[in-house]
């Protein structure tokens, strides 16, 4: 008896057939996130031009896409792992092209509009694909400080020289820092969790897999690391969204002058709290700057939001020990400062 190929079940069939439902799936929601937050919004007692209201939105909608863009990255980067072993990428990027390594991903920082919880899924499949510890923080801090959002409000704003004195001392801190915590070699203060994911992925080394092979690895990685951190992202964006709607801008004008030595490292400390991405923070920059603060003050606070924010550190706790944050927080935010004592300098 003859069996027509068709009529065979292929396990291999139903795992394309789910991706491509799956894919499908994560377009039509992701790209429908504004509306489908309106709608939610709407169902809901409260207005939107409330500091409750205002903090409300803000959390279902960044719940979700933050989310969102974990799971494909963890799954994109799974696929990725099954052609290039952690073994093989670390070689390509550590030692003497260390520093190469860092210039590359802090450049492909500024063409990723991340705020810094969004820059975060990314920079956990960096580390669970094997690339360097300080690389990978590199991408992490230019990621939200210096992406092609932030340059463009600026410009407008402010002019072309601000715009590129900002993109290069953006990039040299996020460079710096990140070279500086690769050459500390404190990969062992990250949780052991990571450290397992590395190891078990270098016993599938050098197997040669189908499509649909890769796929499931894929979904075994989205599993591993998804289901570890989603309460610590969901936790992070709630601190992040109950601060959002309250920016005692009158305040905070009224202690980033430029004559005061501490107006910087307390612009800093008042930032971390706060959470906002590149397009949110530089209105509020513009009207700070309108009440008479000085310009390397409120960048430094500008900063100090986006990149050291503190719903990242809530997340990033997942992932790193305490005393890995705290460096990776005090190296970045001596960077800050650097650049906020230079633009009070020169301007």
């Amino acid at each position: 008896m003859n069996v027509h190929p068709i009529a065979v079940y292929s396990p291999h069939r139903t795992v394309w057939i789910y991706v491509i439902a799956s894919l499908f799936a994560w377009l039509g929601i992701y790209f429908n996130l504004a509306a489908l937050t309106d709608a939610a919004f709407s169902m809901l007692p409260l207005q939107r031009d409330t500091p409750m209201g205002d903090a409300v939105h803000f959390f279902i909608f960044d719940t979700p896409k933050v989310l969102l863009l974990l799971t494909l990255i963890v799954f994109a980067m799974g696929i990725v792992h099954t052609f290039f072993s952690p073994e093989r990428t670390r070689a390509l990027l550590s030692g003497r092209r260390e520093g190469a390594g860092n210039v590359l991903a802090a450049s492909l920082g500024i063409v990723t509009p991340f705020c810094s919880c969004s820059a975060v899924p990314l920079f956990i499949g960096l580390l669970t694909a094997g690339v360097p510890l300080g690389v990978t923080f590199s991408f992490l801090i230019s990621a939200p400080m210096v992406n092609e959002v932030a340059l463009a409000l600026l410009f407008a704003m402010f002019g072309w020289k601000i715009a590129v004195i900002y993109l290069g001392l953006g990039l040299t801190v996020a460079i710096a820092a990140g070279f500086v915590i690769g050459k500390l070699k404190m990969e062992g203060h990250l949780e052991d969790w990571v450290l397992a994911i590395h190891r078990s992925r270098l016993q599938i080394e050098g197997i040669r897999k189908s499509w649909p092979e890769r796929f499931v690895e894929g979904g075994r990685s989205v599993r591993e690391i998804v289901g570890k951190v989603w309460p610590y992202i969901i936790a992070g964006i709630a601190v992040g969204a109950g601060i959002h709607g309250y920016v005692p801008e009158d305040f905070m004008a009224s202690i980033m002058g430029r004559e005061a030595w501490w107006s910087v490292p307390l612009a800093v400390i008042i930032g971390v709290p706060m959470y906002s991405n590149a397009a949110g923070i530089i209105p509020v920059v513009e009207a700070l700057l309108a009440k008479g603060a000085a310009l390397g003050t409120v960048l430094a606070f500008m900063m100090s939001v986006i990149a050291l924010s503190l719903p990242e550190m809530i997340i990033l706790r997942k992932v790193l020990k305490i005393r890995l944050i705290a460096v990776f927080a005090g190296v970045v935010a001596c960077g800050i400062l650097l650049v906020g004592y230079v633009f009070n300098a020169v301007l």
